[in-house]
């Protein structure tokens, strides 16, 4: 290569091309003094050239495609015409800026470029640029992944996408070919890339602005903002280079899903200022605070007995929120959405978003409550029971629900009544109602009560028949003699089943004069025995027996029967025949308690605790 490290041409250069040319000169006539003189006269009419750098030459010939510059070299050069940005500046004997790009081309010719030598002027004012930070105007070309390229005096510059403005574009297609200022942020020297920013810029502009806004920033005060960002959680707002943020619940007096429901992006909006950290330099806004609360007039709005429409807005465990306008909800509470369902969940009845009609049961200004119903819509369908189901009056209904203490027969669809577990036997010592009917099974009953207030229809199965225990007083008088089967066996005694399939009460101590560890083991079930009547309870509806006292009246030889059936191995004939067995005192034996049906409170307004809970 004939050019130093720094690209400049050396003497062994020119003395390489004297070398090509004395040959030829030898047979020219001139004398070796002479024709050295020449070649120096020759070499010294050149200039030096370093190759890359800027140059000055002239315009000699100017072509249909190209033009030829002189500079100062042993040749020629020649540039493309597309080169030149203003072609009527192409003048022969004009002086142009020019870069040495090559000695020689394929065909020997001088290679310049005038792009490069405009390139090389642009690149050093941008390297000066971000020396300094000047600002420089460029034009915005075109998108690209990640930003933006800009043109900055002829050289194409990248502009990231995060560096445009302080506020997130929405549109960046929007940008092309907008004239910007920009400060050079970054150059690589290799690579010729440059980065630039607008967002510094902004940035510099907003920052007394901003402290102006924190210095003056307080509780109360209302502000104009732009609306930056929406999230789920809320919307962010530019209050002129400070952001605050209206959470979801501070947009709007009603309920909503999001806030874009409330505002756009880049809609200008007045907002009050809530809160302010000044060391997190967090500010907490509100747009409802600007609109009048809707429970200030609600006294000229709604009325107890008025219907009005909403919009289900919240399902829970005991009722449904009904919205009526933004900021005013009222509760349906599961009791009042039937009058003759049992509604154990709302979402039986309504759903979410559906628009259902209700009318105001009660009003609370003070704690901004309202209690609605849908029931009340319709006639209350129990007035109209008393005539239908009159008491006394016999019916068959299907079991639907059993309970410790009694079973729901459905009458009609939504029409249920109670048979206590007392009224379901005459006889029998009922502990389940699942010993006399099982879930689907019909039955039938009797109307024993209608209570309209209460939402309760009594019915009885055993008032189908006759009261046997009027006959059982005789039949079953103290002293009788009887027999019975044993049906089960409880901690204090036998219940056996005597004839008439009525139950009776034997006692332990009835049973033998020693003492019994194991009923189970001596009395079997289906085992029959022999017994005497000690005490009849007409009104309790209790028979009580005494196995002893029967025994008193058998041969020596049944009772050694009795006692080896049994296996009583340590009770003796004489001891049963000395026995007690007076009347006994049956009151606190179990088997007599009933379960009793489980009070139903009827409250005025059964939702207010419910509603108090949700409120706060």
């Amino acid at each position: 290569m004939p050019e130093t490290n720094e690209g400049l041409l050396t003497d062994q250069y020119f003395a390489d091309e004297y070398e090509k040319s004395k040959k030829y000169q030898e047979d020219s006539g001139y004398s070796l003094e002479e024709f050295a003189a020449l070649s120096k006269i020759y070499s010294q009419s050149f200039s030096r050239v370093k190759q890359g750098e800027i140059v000055k030459g002239k315009i000699v010939r100017v072509f249909n495609d190209s033009v030829i510059i002189d500079v100062g070299f042993k040749s020629e050069g020649s540039i493309p015409k597309d080169e030149f940005g203003n072609l009527d500046t192409l003048k022969v004997g004009s002086e142009v800026e020019v870069v040495l790009e090559s000695i020689e081309d394929q065909e020997g010719n001088l290679v310049l470029s005038k792009r490069r030598a405009d390139f090389l002027r642009v690149w050093e004012r941008v390297l000066n640029a971000h020396e300094t930070g000047e600002i420089i105007n460029g034009n915005i070309l075109r998108r690209i992944k990640g930003g933006m390229v800009v043109d900055l005096m002829g050289m194409e510059a990248f502009l990231p996408g995060s560096q445009i403005d302080v506020r997130p574009i929405r549109d960046f297609d929007a940008l092309v070919g907008k004239t910007m200022e920009f400060k050079v942020v970054k150059v690589n020297v290799p690579t010729e890339n440059v980065v630039v920013s607008h967002k510094v810029l902004v940035e510099e502009e907003l920052a007394d602005q901003r402290k102006a806004i924190l210095d003056k920033l307080e509780k109360g005060q209302i502000l104009e903002g732009i609306v930056k960002a929406i999230t789920d959680f809320g919307v962010f707002v530019d209050l002129g280079g400070v952001d605050g943020l209206i959470h979801i619940t501070d947009l709007s007096w009603g309920r909503i899903n999001h806030p874009n429901e409330v505002v756009k992006l880049d809609q200008v909006i007045n907002v009050v200022v809530t809160d302010f950290d000044e060391e997190k330099r967090r500010i907490s806004l509100s747009l409802k605070k600007l609109l009048p609360h809707p429970w200030d007039n609600i006294d000229e709005k709604l009325q107890v007995g008025n219907k009005v429409n909403g919009r289900v807005v919240s399902l829970t465990d005991y009722g449904a929120f009904i919205e009526i306008e933004k900021g005013i909800e009222g509760l349906i509470h599961n009791s009042e959405m039937s009058w003759t369902q049992h509604i154990k969940h709302p979402s039986q009845m309504v759903a979410m978003g559906q628009t259902v009609e209700a009318v105001v049961l009660s009003l609370d200004k003070d704690d901004k409550k309202i209690s609605l119903g849908m029931k009340q819509l319709e006639p209350d369908p129990w007035h109209e029971l008393m005539q239908k189901y009159p008491v006394g009056s016999q019916h068959v209904g299907v079991a639907r629900n059993l309970t410790n203490f009694g079973v729901f027969i459905e009458l009609e669809p939504g029409v249920d009544g109670l048979v206590h577990i007392s009224d379901l036997s005459w006889t029998k010592k009922i502990r389940h109602p699942g010993e006399v009917v099982k879930k689907g099974e019909k039955l039938d009953v009797i109307v024993l009560n209608v209570d309209v207030d209460s939402r309760k229809i009594s019915l009885g199965h055993k008032q189908i028949f006759d009261n046997p225990w009027d006959t059982f007083e005789k039949k079953y008088s103290s002293g009788s003699a009887t027999s019975g089967k044993v049906v089960r066996i409880i901690e204090k005694g036998i219940i056996v089943e005597l004839p008439d399939k009525v139950d009776g009460f034997i006692p332990t101590g009835q049973l033998s004069t020693g003492k019994i560890k194991n009923l189970n083991y001596h009395f079997p079930m289906e085992a029959e025995l022999k017994a005497k009547v000690v005490e009849f309870d007409k009104e309790n509806k209790k028979i009580v027996l005494s196995v002893l006292a029967a025994l008193k009246e058998l041969t020596d030889a049944e009772i050694e029967a009795y006692i080896s059936t049994f296996k009583l191995e340590k009770v003796s004939v004489s001891d049963i025949k000395n026995a007690e067995t007076g009347i006994i005192d049956t009151t606190d034996f179990p088997i007599f308690e009933l379960p009793e049906e489980p009070p139903v409170p009827v409250a005025e307004n059964p939702a207010a605790e419910e509603e108090t809970k949700a409120s706060e």
